[in-house]
């Protein structure tokens, strides 16, 4: 009688599968037909941009660089079957994106505001004048003062950590230490959070949580199937991608109401200063607009998770690469050791002062920077038709990436573009940029290569190469590999 009551239950339940069966493939129908009527105007709106052809299903994601020499000024890039972007790699193209005020492009930036939020990184319009605003008060000089000690405290915790692999002349992975050092840094200064996550990275939660997310976004990017919500969520990757936000979330929210707990009684900036320093946290805290109205909780998270991803990764690639630089160019290694050395007149750290005094040091910073730039590219989506010097014109909707990577090694723009010439940044040479970042970021720069040109001789490892891949951050797919040997003490009087 129960099978006979199951084969009857079966048999009228196969209708509604049947039914939901047919529905799925309308839905999947009527989507591939709206992919490929996106596919049909992408390629009606690139028409003026002759380009290398396209893989049919992998598009142009496993290489686009070299490209920049036969299609001068701008070309089409796909990302998969479905997603064109048009890659700028000139200045004179660049200049007509960057003073319009289109806002970014809402495929790339999509990825990573499931983490950081709505922060300076990913917001536009009024939000970000407001934000921006309220948070030029913490890269204040006065503010920024204090970190140069707390930063080479980290770059020394580093160096530290080398000793062995000066020992043995044995080739090592940077990039792993240079970020550990990078997050020691932004947690101290940011948040006065003495993490010691360089020795502890395997226990610390929140750290691992932060690596975890990095990774997985930068792989969601490539992975143009993790482009889609749903695929994303129902992966594996996704289900590591929510728990990780979730422990970074609960941890950001817990150091946030711990400091408006010790920031109860103080309403005003100058009272906080002069019982302590001040970090990111408390800016945050205590900014007031014209109105006298504060962040609200979530934009307080935005912005401290926001601050956390490009405070960290950024300035290590920069670091990994500018001692790889110096590594492979030993004649411009050996002056700015004798730079820093004269400079830092037997000390064994930084301060503030002493971050004027390594010119030379900067420029090779610089030119390292122009070679492998830490954030490879930006993107935008363009409002309305947008029309370059050369009268090509991209249509409202048009994906538009700038590669600072393919402008930075452009033949038309710098002479003999992949020779290492410091000499390119005399002071002569150089224009002011403006980020509200910037200078945290270059004195971190200064510290750790100085700090470490004093300490280690860089030696380049012929056999492990970088293989450079632009994703959000510039990294290398196999690491970068150098080799170490301790200075010898009598060089460090040689130029007092």
């Amino acid at each position: 009688m129960e099978s006979t009551d199951a084969f009857v239950t079966f048999q009228l339940g196969w209708p509604k599968m049947h039914h939901l069966f047919a529905l799925l493939c309308l839905v999947a129908v009527v989507k591939l037909t709206m992919l490929l009527a996106k596919r049909r105007d992408a390629f009606r709106n690139i028409e003026a941009f002759p380009g290398p052809p396209a893989h049919w299903f992998f598009g142009h994601v496993k290489e686009f660089v070299k490209w920049g020499q036969k299609y001068p000024y701008a070309f089409p890039v796909w990302f998969g079957p479905f997603v064109c972007f048009i890659n700028i790699h000139h200045p004179d193209y660049v200049k007509t994106v960057l003073t319009s005020t289109e806002p970014k492009d809402d495929l790339s930036y999509k990825f990573i505001e499931s983490w950081i939020g709505e922060g300076l990184l990913v917001s536009k319009g009024q939000k970000w004048f407001r934000h921006r605003r309220l948070l030029t008060p913490g890269f204040h000089y006065d503010v920024l003062k204090p970190y140069v000690k707390l930063m080479s405290d980290s770059a020394k915790t580093m160096l530290d950590k080398w000793e062995s692999y000066a020992k043995t002349n044995e080739s090592f992975e940077l990039f792993n230490h240079v970020s550990l050092m990078t997050l020691d840094s932004i947690l101290k200064c940011a948040f006065s959070d003495s993490s010691n996550c360089q020795t502890e990275s395997g226990t610390n939660t929140y750290i691992k949580a932060v690596y975890e997310l990095s990774d997985l976004i930068n792989l969601r990017f490539r992975t143009f199937p993790y482009h889609n919500d749903l695929i994303f969520y129902l992966s594996p990757h996704g289900y590591r991608y929510r728990k990780a936000c979730k422990v970074a979330y609960s941890h950001t929210e817990e150091v946030i109401r711990k400091r408006k707990e010790a920031l109860k009684e103080e309403k005003e900036l100058d009272r906080v200063q002069a019982k302590r320093n001040l970090d990111f946290l408390d800016i945050l805290l205590l900014a007031r607009d014209d109105k006298q109205q504060g962040l609200s909780d979530e934009d307080i998270r935005a912005e401290v998770d926001t601050f956390m991803f490009e405070g960290h990764d950024t300035t290590a690639s920069g670091i990994s690469f500018i001692l790889y630089s110096l590594a492979c160019h030993p004649e411009h290694q050996k002056i700015c050791r004798e730079e820093i050395i004269q400079a830092l007149d037997g000390k064994d750290t930084m301060e503030w002062e002493d971050l004027s005094k390594i010119p030379y040091t900067t420029m090779c910073i610089k030119e390292s920077l122009r070679l492998y730039p830490p954030v490879p590219g930006m993107s935008r989506k363009i409002t309305k038709p947008m029309t370059f010097f050369d009268g090509r014109t991209l249509p409202t909707g048009s994906h538009v990436g700038t590669s600072v990577y393919g402008i930075h090694r452009n033949a038309a723009v710098w002479e003999n573009p992949n020779v290492f010439d410091p000499l390119r940044f005399l002071p002569e040479n150089v224009s002011t940029r403006n980020c509200i970042g910037q200078t945290f970021a270059m004195n971190e720069l200064k510290v750790a290569t100085a700090l470490t040109l004093k300490r280690y001789q860089l030696i380049e490892d012929p056999a492990q190469k970088p293989r450079i891949i632009p994703r959000l951050v510039l990294r290398s797919l196999n690491g970068i590999h150098i080799k170490i040997q301790p200075v010898d003490p009598q060089d460090t009087y040689k130029t007092s």
